[in-house]
């Protein structure tokens, strides 16, 4: 079968989202000032959407297969809950997807499909799987995964007192929306969206109230790349939720990844860092404590290596 039509998660949900979580991963660390960076990098497989997975998973019965598309992070993430499990999960990705994401999914023995030259081209391949009778576990788009990314906010609560402002990366707006959702019972808590100027597919979404097609280039940033489905809940929350959505050049996020591996020891990848470039570049106003999520390590040697070297 298809996805459900998605709803928005309760905060009983994200609650119940934190009592499975919290049980299962350890928090990840939050380190440093001004800003300060939480460490998901440290998850077990390199990125934040294991929580999400995780959530999503355990709330779908044994018996109905999975599949899901991703750019690799969300397919890791549904790879290391599926076999924490005991259940299978098909993955999808485009065969252009990050070579560090598609050796780390092999590894992890995922039912791995590689299917056209975008993220695009892999979620209508995955929605095509599902319409046969499979579970789809959108990486943004779905209740549960927005939950799951939630509870890094039920995380930050327990880390840092007094208000803040958090800053995350924003593809699809799973993560966004999640954090949003849980800083509305937070009032001295503001999220800040950070997105690629090459992928921009949630912020006009905003503007125009409603799912529009946009043009992805090519970014260093891959996990935050792709168009989002119609009827999106994410658009919805983020506009309600997330106050304010900034940009960041490939520069910017390259800058960022530099930083954060020379001046802070943290390995990141582009989509990882992206909070982080935003802080940088002077887009986010410090009038509380900044906390910028650091979502994702996964990137080639030779990608940092490249961008280490300014070359």
């Amino acid at each position: 079968m298809n996805h459900p039509e998605s709803t928005t998660p309760s905060w009983t949900d994200l609650q119940k989202a934190w009592t499975l979580v919290r049980s299962t991963l350890p928090a990840t660390p939050l380190v440093g000032h001004g800003p300060a960076y939480k460490l998901e990098t440290l998850q077990p497989t390199g990125s934040f959407k294991v929580r999400g997975a995780l959530t999503a998973l355990t709330a779908i019965p044994a018996d109905i297969p999975v599949v899901t598309a991703s750019a690799g992070n969300h397919g890791l993430g549904v790879a290391w809950a599926a076999r924490l499990l005991g259940r299978t999960a098909t993955i999808v990705t485009a065969t252009t997807a990050s070579p560090a994401k598609i050796a780390a999914l092999r590894a992890l023995g995922a039912d791995l499909v590689q299917v056209g030259t975008s993220y695009d081209d892999a979620e209508r391949h995955a929605l095509k799987l599902a319409a046969e009778g499979a579970h789809f576990v959108s990486p943004y788009n779905d209740p549960d995964v927005i939950a799951g990314q939630a509870t890094i906010g039920f995380e930050l609560a327990e880390q840092l007192a007094g208000p803040f402002t958090v800053v995350c990366a924003v593809g699809g707006g799973g993560l966004a929306s999640g954090l949003g959702l849980w800083a509305a019972h937070h009032p001295g808590v503001r999220v800040i969206g950070v997105e690629a100027a090459a992928s921009r597919a949630v912020s006009t979404a905003v503007t125009a109230g409603h799912q529009v097609d946009v043009h992805v280039a090519p970014t260093l940033a891959d996990g935050m790349a792709g168009n989002i489905e119609p009827g999106s809940i994410t658009v919805g929350l983020v506009a309600e939720h997330v106050h304010e959505l900034v940009t960041v050049t490939e520069e910017q996020i390259r800058t960022a990844v530099r930083h954060l591996a020379l001046h802070q020891g943290i390995v990141a990848e582009g989509s990882g860092a992206a909070a982080t470039a935003a802080v940088l570049a002077g887009l986010v106003p410090a009038h509380n404590p900044v906390v910028a999520i650091v979502s994702g390590r996964n990137i080639t040697a030779q990608s940092l290596a490249r961008i280490l070297l300014d070359t």
